[in-house]
């Protein structure tokens, strides 16, 4: 026991700094990534309502594209394919030496794109949810189609959408370990080299199991007081 203790300590013999940072990273490329992904789903959302058949097909074809194709290989199109676009476009424009991009905004990219395609179908079913009628009736009180979103469709889009939305965020919660795949030092990748140098995977990964379980408590507890607030003076 007195092993495993001094294994998971902090300081130069234990590993609990280089957990907990890792830690930070996992918590904080979900975070960069949730505004990105759900503001992007719902244009896509948006989009698929289009009464362009082209805008709609275009929408489509991304959510089937995004949805069918296993993240891990997104990541790698992203972060490999990208270097490569990068690098050909700033040498084709002259400018010496190279470009990379950092596997945080890669990690970040990558999961969001995903993230907008399985949100963009709860952004979906939410604005199928809210009556024709309040568009009719704000457009009779003469408000122009963009002011009927943001002030009359929006307030409640959120409202309807957000256990969806809960659901999405604790995905993306898991899909960030990912991301160790291409040298982000997340927690699992933390997890990993910890085992590597120890020998001890069920200690390291076991550590790495209780720290998402943690997040996931504390996300499902917040989500579950955001659902209260927005359902605040709605009739159950």
């Amino acid at each position: 026991m007195e092993k495993y203790l001094s294994l998971l300590s902090f300081g130069d013999t234990g590993w609990g700094d280089e957990l907990l940072q890792g830690a930070l990273v996992t918590i904080s490329i979900a975070i960069a990534t949730l505004p990105f992904g759900l503001a992007l789903g719902l244009l896509v959302a948006l989009a698929s309502r289009s009464q362009s058949k082209i805008v709609s097909g275009l929408a489509t074809l991304y959510t089937t594209v995004f949805r069918g194709v296993p993240e891990l290989l997104t990541l790698y199109i992203i972060y490999f394919g990208g270097q490569i676009l990068i690098q050909k476009l700033w040498t084709g424009m002259g400018f010496p030496g190279s470009l990379s991009i950092s596997p945080f905004i890669a990690g970040m990219v990558a999961l969001g794109l995903v993230l907008a395609a399985f949100s963009s179908e709860v952004w979906v079913g939410a604005l199928n949810s809210i009556p024709k009628g309040q568009r009719e009736g704000a457009a009779a009180l003469g408000l122009t189609r963009g002011q009927a979103f943001r002030l009359v469709v929006l307030p409640q889009l959120f409202r309807v959408a957000l256990p969806g939305l809960g659901n999405n965020w604790m995905v993306l919660l898991k899909e960030t370990s990912l991301v160790s795949v291409i040298t982000l030092q997340d927690l699992m990748f933390i997890a990993t080299r910890a085992n590597v140098a120890t020998k001890e995977p069920f200690l390291f990964f076991s550590a790495a199991l209780f720290i998402y379980l943690i997040f996931s408590v504390l996300s499902a507890w917040g989500i579950g007081r955001m659902e209260m607030h927005a359902n605040r003076g709605y009739a159950r």
